[in-house]
């Protein structure tokens, strides 16, 4: 078994979400939506996964996830994305820079 470990984040009747993490270090997240008869995917990982880990880590998706919710699917599609995080945003964040910008009238 490879070092992957996913950790969900979320689930709705239809999708998931989970971090995907190897060896200890984030490496990056997949969304999985299901339909009646297909499983669709958006894995977004770190820029410095080669091909190689990339095919493996969507095999572990597919059995570990996907089979496991859908074994019956007639596919699995999965579009990939690379690059690098540049952060995590929530209303929260941004309702704290709204307050300090109305307080002193700038940013700060």
């Amino acid at each position: 078994m490879s070092g992957y470990h996913f950790e969900r984040e979320s689930r709705t009747p239809n999708s998931e979400s989970y971090v995907v993490e190897m060896d200890g270090d984030e490496v990056g997240r997949v969304d999985i939506h299901f339909t009646a008869n297909m499983a669709y995917a958006t894995l977004c990982i770190l820029e410095r996964l080669v091909d190689e880990e990339v095919r493996e880590l969507i095999g572990e998706i597919d059995e570990r996830l996907v089979m496991t919710t859908d074994p019956f699917r007639e596919d699995f599609v999965v579009t990939v994305w690379a690059g690098r995080e540049t952060g995590v945003f929530a209303d929260e964040d941004l309702e704290d820079e709204e307050e300090e910008f109305e307080g002193n009238g700038h940013m700060n």
